[in-house]
């Protein structure tokens, strides 16, 4: 009932799964545009997958244990004051479940690459100009060429020009401060029985924080991951207003010297070296934004994973929700007769996430960033106490999936 042509702008996570929901679904013929030319394998870091949201997934056929990943238990957090100067790691607060299996990005897109239909038509280096779309079909206009779906996937991420031509007034909002990331070899990190292979580490302080835990590298061996959250100086940040990234190398001396300042300022000395012992080339920069689309489908568009909406990274479930996204398309298509009826479907069933997603990802924004409570006042009590309110209804992680 779904046969025809489609379009999928963008071959990062959430391309590659709505290319396999698609053709589960009776697609025939998919064409994947992505702007990138170079190997995508050697994009991102570190990906989180909660326990509970992988079992839904493998459940569907979008992950299995093939991929390699670390099982974290759990987390401990730790905080810079008088009572541990003198321990490396600061003061230990408390403990919390942390259930997730982590993965190196580059492993997972190439496991769901792999996974994509071998007639799926992939054009790297493609970029996308524009796109129609109406209730009949689709245009996709790239470079000076323009070719006739019945319908477009909008998989093109937070800057997605398929979300623009549906939306043009819907824009990602700077949230106001910086994720730093870095990843680099185990076999770098000193003392690395203080990061046990199980354990991750929020290491908290006023206007930010740490989270640190390993990933699998791609020889059988494991990488340190890292993000910091942090608040630049006012001037440092001057032009994130509009949608940007700085890739691996290239943010300049100002925001170099403020990351020096929080490892020298607010970070106990073992968590100072690690964020210090990665190269600049090795280190990139996030500007935080967020929305999400008022639907996830209009006329024969769709939208999945960043280009329908982006939470910030505190929520633990980015690439958990482009996977999500995928396995409603494919429920939705395959429960209902025409291209029509199955879009609107998917848009019911995932629109409300968005939204709840979206204010998770805000509402743990100002309690780990930019309303920070004073921690050295915190215990395990403490922390378990604030950690319910601020996490609410229990999201973290990702929505359990409903099918």
């Amino acid at each position: 009932m779904h046969s025809g042509r489609v379009a999928v702008v963008g071959g990062s996570i959430a391309g590659c799964a709505a290319a396999l929901a698609l053709r589960r679904a009776g697609a025939e013929e998919i064409t994947v545009y992505e702007r990138a030319a170079g190997r995508m394998t050697d994009r991102g870091v570190g990906v989180a997958v909660h326990n509970a949201r992988y079992a839904e997934l493998e459940s569907a056929g979008y992950l299995d244990a093939s991929i390699p990943w670390v099982q974290i238990t759990r987390s401990r957090y730790y905080v810079r004051d008088d009572a541990a100067a003198h321990h490396p790691l600061g003061r230990e607060i408390a403990v919390l479940p942390f259930p997730f299996r982590t993965y190196n990005w580059g492993s997972l897109w190439h496991d769901l690459r792999r996974r994509m239909p071998g007639t799926a038509d992939v054009r790297p280096g493609s970029v996308v100009e524009a796109v129609e779309a109406t209730p009949e079909g689709a245009e996709v206009h790239t470079g000076g060429r323009s070719e006739r779906y019945d319908v477009v996937v909008g998989a093109d991420g937070y800057r997605s020009a398929v979300r623009a031509s549906v939306y043009a007034d819907v824009r990602p909002e700077y949230a106001g401060y910086l994720a730093w990331r870095g990843a680099y070899p185990a076999s770098r990190l000193n003392a690395a029985q203080l990061l046990p292979e199980d354990e991750g580490a929020y290491i908290v302080f006023e206007g930010g924080h740490l989270v640190v835990y390993r990933i699998p590298d791609e020889t059988g061996g494991h990488r340190v991951n890292w993000i910091l959250y942090t608040t630049p100086p006012p001037g440092l940040d001057q032009g994130m207003d509009t949608p940007t990234s700085l890739p691996p190398g290239t943010a300049g001396d100002g925001l170099r010297a403020h990351l020096a300042d929080v490892c020298a300022e607010s970070l106990p000395p073992y968590w100072a070296d690690l964020v210090r012992a990665t190269v600049h080339d090795e280190l990139f920069l996030q500007p935080l934004y967020d929305f999400t689309a008022p639907h996830y489908a209009v006329g024969r568009a769709l939208l999945i994973g960043d280009a329908a909406t982006v939470a910030r990274p505190h929520t633990g479930a980015g690439a958990v929700k482009a996977l999500q996204d995928a396995t409603v398309l494919e429920t939705a298509l395959t429960s209902t007769t025409t291209w029509s009826e199955g879009l609107a479907a998917y848009d019911t069933g995932r629109a409300p996430s968005g939204r709840v997603m979206l204010d998770l990802g805000r509402r743990l924004g100002r309690a780990l960033v930019t309303e920070t409570p004073n921690w050295r006042t915190f215990d395990q009590t403490g922390l378990e106490t604030w950690w319910k309110q601020a996490t609410g209804t229990g999201e973290f992680g990702g929505r359990q999936l409903s099918r």
